[in-house]
């Protein structure tokens, strides 16, 4: 079963009506019930079509992805900063991977369908359930990250968790030193007020979303990798430095809209 979904997931036909279906879904839950804020999609709209990582802090299973995958496609049809009509997943951009634990796509018919749009299962170096620790990456999760690189695009989570200012796992910056891509940091804010953890199920309407694409990363190779890790999570914005800051730009927002 597990061969044949990676066959069917690497059809474009496939992978386009996937897109379209999740996106007709999810775009009210992003637009209408609450409010979109996007940044720096300039950074974004004259990439290579390969060897592209965005690394991004996370604070939902499904919500932050699906976002990316809406601002990709409009994007593509020239739009800038905002997703505006939805006539983009007519005919969606597909050439993209997402990193999940593969516990997740696992859990429910949702996230098996979901994982259609392009899901690269890895396997948690620690894992809650079974309190199972596992040193490094596994080897093969290490190759199935590489070949999806060399001919597309990869959205990561280096924390591996929803939970705020986790530590960076090391094995995106042993990628990045293999691979040599161009890293586009990603901060986003808002998700985990709006949406449920493992779905797209409502928690609050009219919360103010927020997702900044920042300028590719200038990383010498040669450094160690937890030096790019560190690098990383500043531009994530998940670094100590950030955890005594100011509140992050959704918050912000939501009080000045609460205040008029």
């Amino acid at each position: 079963m597990e061969e044949l979904i990676k066959r069917i997931k690497r059809i474009r036909l496939v992978r386009k009506m996937v897109y379209a279906i999740v996106g007709v879904i999810s775009y009210p839950g992003l637009v209408l019930i609450n409010k979109l804020k996007i940044k720096g999609t300039e950074h974004i709209e004259k990439l290579p079509p390969e060897n592209v990582l965005f690394v991004s802090n996370h604070q939902t299973y499904f919500a932050d992805v699906i976002t990316f995958l809406h601002i990709f496609c409009a994007v593509k049809w020239g739009k800038r900063n905002r997703l505006g009509l939805p006539y983009y997943l007519l005919n969606p951009y597909t050439n993209i991977y997402y990193v999940a634990a593969a516990e997740t796509m696992k859990g429910s018919w949702v996230s098996r369908f979901f994982a259609l749009a392009g899901a690269l299962p890895v396997r948690r170096t620690w894992n809650d359930a079974s309190k199972e620790v596992r040193k490094g990456l596994d080897p093969s999760d290490t190759r199935k990250i590489e070949r999806a690189l060399s001919e597309s695009w990869i959205i990561t989570f280096p924390q591996g968790t929803t939970k705020a200012f986790a530590p960076g796992r090391k094995g995106t910056a042993l990628i990045i030193k293999k691979c040599k891509p161009i890293v586009i940091p990603v901060v986003i804010d808002g998700f985990s007020r709006a949406f449920g953890k493992k779905g797209l199920s409502i928690k609050k309407a009219n919360t103010q979303l927020s997702v900044e694409f920042k300028a590719p990363m200038q990383i010498d190779f040669e450094k160690s990798t937890q030096e790019i890790m560190d690098e990383i999570m500043f531009a994530i914005e998940q670094s100590k430095e950030f955890m005594l800051k100011e509140p992050p730009l959704a918050e912000a927002m939501q009080g000045d809209n609460a205040a008029q």
